[in-house]
């Protein structure tokens, strides 16, 4: 009997240690199904945060791959085209800039346009200035500070009587400029020429508003 009463005493005992023990667990058995219970809690609570509902999509089946087909096309194809011409629009500014204000070395200026495709564009902000640049240097040289063109239309307008007399004497001056310092081409030349047997136009006269009594 008393053997029997140590046996129990022993293993009564060698129980209360084990459940007194701080890193052993009373029944460790159980944590595992609680970690995965909270694992399988928190890995629905990702999927209904990630998933995105179905009913927002208004196309389905065969009309959903056609769209995708269209978007395809329109990213592979019309994007790229459409980058391409306004990168080439923005990137002859300078040189559309320069045959507006008649700028007489519009040719340089198309031509270092050109040059800054091969050198990355580190060109391009050179001619956007040298487009906005008064040509004083060239006026010194050549006696004018536009182009040849501007002349060649001022001369036609003179021809259809379309100047006034400001204007045909300021053609003058530029061609009497050009021409003392050798730079009037053989156009130019006749242009001035044919300036002495030509008229300006008749200033336009506004009619007078009448008085009511």
């Amino acid at each position: 009997m008393m053997l029997h009463d140590l046996r129990f005493g022993s293993f009564f005992n060698y129980s209360g240690l084990r459940t007194a023990s701080p890193t052993q667990p009373d029944r460790p058995g159980l944590e595992f199904p609680r970690a995965r219970r909270a694992a399988a809690t928190l890995a629905w609570l990702f999927a209904m945060l990630a998933a995105t509902p179905a009913q927002a999509s208004f196309l389905s089946g065969e009309a959903l791959d056609t769209a995708a087909d269209v978007m395809a096309i329109v990213v592979l194809l019309v994007v790229p085209v459409v980058a391409i011409v306004v990168f080439w629009l923005v990137h002859v500014l300078p040189e559309r800039i320069a045959e507006k204000r008649h700028h007489p070395q519009t040719a340089a200026i198309q031509t270092l346009c050109l040059l800054s495709l091969v050198f990355g564009g580190l060109l391009w902000p050179i001619a956007w200035l040298w487009a906005y640049t008064k040509p004083v240097l060239h006026k010194a040289a050549y006696g004018t500070d536009v182009h040849v063109d501007w002349h060649e239309t001022m001369g036609e307008k003179a021809r259809a009587g379309e100047l006034l007399e400001e204007q045909l004497s300021h053609l003058r001056e530029e061609l009497d400029a050009m021409a003392a310092r050798g730079a009037l081409p053989a156009n130019l030349r006749q242009l001035r020429n044919d300036l002495d047997s030509l008229r300006p136009s008749a200033p336009a006269v506004l009619p007078a508003s009448g008085r009511t009594a």
